[in-house]
């Protein structure tokens, strides 16, 4: 049995290795390395593919969430609600434009943004909700659309790590999250379920203007070289990792469909043990995996679990230790009273077991095994 990786990208590469070999020396042939036609054509199949008229690539997700914001034309002491429990960037580009974090806690089943918290949190100040798609599945984002229209608010949606995965709506129908906001963003980080090979990210909307101002923000502030209308930042993607994403996006919805499977046999392994709760499924969302999360019960803690893991050489991770109200950073933007016991309990419960397109048989019986094995 090979080595048990959290996330194998050398042997996702080995597979389409030919296509991407030649992707790459293409563009090296024609040294058309920033703004070349692979970033259009990206551009054009990442709308196609999500639904939406108008998809943007820059350099990352932080980034994006970033220009997005400054799209909207908030300024400094708006107020933005979001979730606690998610990856710092979500509430990192919010306070670096002087916006005001409003941070809630999360449904203890999905982990996604509490939106009786959003409703809860709406003042005259607030201007925008950004719900975090986490782990491979929806927030209740046809709710929260429903919330922001109620309060004429904008959403931007935190989709990084759930891209191509669908959403049912109350009629039946399906849309792909990162559908729905004003403005959605994504991830290209390498261990994405799309991933490139270094950091990357897109912009996603309907909106004709906005799609304008976000690709003009991302460049300079400039719609014409060296004239430049408001101030924006430099945020490409490399024509390199357009050219690797453009063969990639060819197996998405493969790779997605392998997540689902592995997810499928950990869950048979898994779901009677009384101390281990198995990933919960929103019934209005479809799940992708980009990480297959376990909630520990009866007191049971994440961290023992994960070192006893680590010697039997099994890797974990956990998503996240330290939720936004207890990290330094946003301390300034945090009541002392607040309350926050969904992420608080989470921090302490959940681990997330390797998952991978590469991932076999045997490897997942060696971690389910080497998790039945474990005693306090």
């Amino acid at each position: 049995m090979n080595e048990i990786k959290m996330v194998d990208l050398e042997g996702q590469y080995h597979k389409i290795s030919t296509e991407i070999d030649k992707a790459i020396k293409d563009i090296i042939h024609t040294s058309t390395f920033i703004n070349g036609e692979p970033v259009r054509k990206l551009q054009d199949k990442l709308a196609a593919y999500v639904g939406v008229k108008h998809a943007i690539a820059c350099a990352n997700c932080t980034d994006a969430l970033t220009l997005s914001l400054m799209a909207l034309g908030l300024k400094p002491g708006d107020e933005v609600i979001t979730t606690n429990f998610t990856f710092i960037a979500t509430v990192e580009a919010i306070a670096l434009l002087r916006l005001t974090p409003v941070i809630v806690d999360v449904d203890p089943h999905t982990f996604t943004i509490d939106i009786t918290e959003i409703e809860n949190h709406i003042t005259p100040r607030t201007k925008a909700i950004m719900p975090v798609h986490l782990f491979g599945q929806g927030a209740r984002i046809s709710e929260i659309m429903e919330i922001a229209k109620e309060y004429n608010l904008y959403v931007i949606e935190d989709n990084a790590q759930s891209l191509g995965a669908d959403y049912r709506m109350k009629r039946g129908q399906k849309k792909k999250l990162g559908s729905f906001g004003h403005i959605s963003c994504t991830s290209f980080f390498p261990s994405k379920n799309l991933g490139c090979f270094g950091d990357g990210g897109a912009m996603f909307t309907d909106d004709d203007e906005l799609a304008e101002k976000l690709t003009m923000l991302a460049n300079h502030g400039s719609y014409q070289k060296y004239f430049h209308e408001e101030i924006g930042i430099n945020s490409r993607l490399d024509t390199i990792q357009a050219a690797v994403l453009l063969e990639k996006l060819k197996y998405l919805d493969e790779y997605n469909c392998t997540r689902a499977a592995c997810a499928e046999y950990y869950d048979s392994k898994l779901r009677d043990i009384d101390w281990i709760e198995i990933p919960f499924r929103n019934p209005e969302s479809t799940h992708v995996f980009n990480q297959y999360t376990l909630k520990f019960k009866n007191g049971i803690s994440n961290a023992k679990v994960q070192n006893y893991l680590k010697s039997k050489n099994i890797p974990s991770m956990i998503y996240y230790p330290l939720p936004m109200h207890m990290q330094k950073a946003f301390k300034p933007y945090v009541s002392a009273t607040k309350k926050y016991p969904v992420s608080e309990e989470l921090m302490m419960q959940v681990l997330s077991l390797p998952m991978h397109t590469e991932l076999t048989k045997d490897q997942m019986d060696a971690v389910v095994d080497a998790l039945l094995s474990y005693t306090e």
